[in-house]
């Protein structure tokens, strides 16, 4: 049972578009080729291929960002590299992507055209198709095996998920 808001913000948002998908149980690593790989949370059936292979990045969007920027996009090095091999797996029809669900402050929500409200929250999601990721990704921290990309390529990259799902929130 999912107990992570962003997930659960996800899902929500999924079952009132009434969008196929199939929640991924995470608590266990799947095998493929020999090898442990860390599962999506979902896969998203999309009205036009590719559908999404799709790991949820919750970050929290604040209006002050106090010492970083609000436009978090952080990934582990393991996320990156089993998603690109889960995509290979799915094959040509399905994509590997980061949904960033940044959970928006009330102070912020005006820059934003366009959120979804769930227990009392706002939300937004953005896509980042993790193959492109990999292309921009920086180190972050060596330590926790980090990686992000840096403001200005993350503002190309990402999608709003509505306009990749060619949906209207209303």
């Amino acid at each position: 049972m999912r107990s992570n808001h962003y997930e659960l913000a996800f899902e929500a948002y999924l079952r009132g578009l009434r969008r196929p998908y199939v929640a991924v149980n995470e608590n266990r690593r799947a095998l493929a080729e020999e090898m442990s790989l860390k599962s999506m949370d979902f896969i998203v059936y999309a009205p036009a291929r590719p559908h999404l292979l799709v790991d949820v990045k919750g970050r929290k969007f604040a209006a002050s960002s106090a010492g970083g920027h609000p436009w978090e996009n952080w990934a582990t090095v393991d996320d990156v590299e089993c998603l690109l091999k889960w995509e290979a797996c799915f094959g040509a029809d399905f994509r590997a992507a980061f949904v960033f669900t940044y959970d928006v402050d009330a102070a912020a929500a005006e820059g934003f055209p366009e959120l979804f409200r769930f227990r009392d929250r706002a939300y937004a999601f953005y896509v980042v198709y993790v193959s492109e990721y990999l292309h921009s990704m920086r180190q972050r921290s060596q330590k926790w095996e980090t990686v992000s990309l840096p403001a200005a390529e993350y503002r190309r990259l990402r999608r709003p998920l509505d306009q990749l799902l060619n949906i209207t929130l209303g």
